[in-house]
């Protein structure tokens, strides 16, 4: 009798110790999966940002200066850091051009930021919000060759929320021009995104 007892005992032993054991494995799957779909919530920072570029004149002229507008969406419950930025330790947007030999920039013109304050920061943050509109001016030099010319731009911003702040990230974009020699044919072009001379 007590064999038996003793028998019964330990295969519920063996019973209550693999309930335990399938409990811990689900609650550690459902973690997992809870953690999956945290990180698939969490977008790229090169998604983020949706950048267009467009130039003033089409086509532009030697020695007449245009500007290029670079256009970004930032997505809804994302901001990105101004030009201004409110700390040290923050990494401003900034827009780089690499100008062919033919061509001249002019300094980027920012927009100003929107003060807002943030969970994570005892101070108003300067941010962006939205649709940003940054401009370069570009002047094409007399040497500059008729016909299409592409200037290579690297847009650079790190976004974040209210949770979250991704990794900074550098975007290469590129702005096609199509130049001509004679002033009197270049055209201007996008009106709405370029402040009257």
């Amino acid at each position: 009798m007590t064999f038996c007892r003793l028998k019964i005992r330990s295969v519920g032993l063996v019973a209550g110790s693999f309930v335990l054991a399938l409990n811990a494995a689900l609650v550690i799957s459902g973690l997992f999966f809870l953690g999956a779909g945290v990180q698939a919530q969490t977008p790229s920072a090169r998604d983020v940002v949706s950048p267009a570029v467009y130039v003033s004149a089409e086509p532009a002229a030697r020695g007449v200066p245009f500007q290029l507008a670079v256009v970004f969406k930032i997505r809804p419950g994302f901001h990105v850091n101004a030009r201004e930025k409110s700390a040290d330790y923050l990494i401003a947007t900034d827009l780089r051009a690499e100008m062919p030999a033919d061509f001249k920039a002019g300094s980027v013109v920012y927009p100003k930021g929107q003060l807002h304050t943030f969970t994570f920061s005892k101070n108003p943050l300067n941010v962006y919000e939205g649709t940003v509109i940054l401009l370069m001016p570009v002047t094409a030099l007399a040497s500059a060759p008729v016909g299409p010319s592409q200037i290579p731009l690297k847009l650079r911003y790190q976004a974040c929320s209210t949770a979250v702040c991704l990794p900074p990230v550098t975007l290469d974009l590129q702005a096609s021009i199509n130049i001509v020699a004679n002033a009197a044919s270049a055209k201007p072009a996008h009106t709405e995104l370029f402040p009257t001379p």
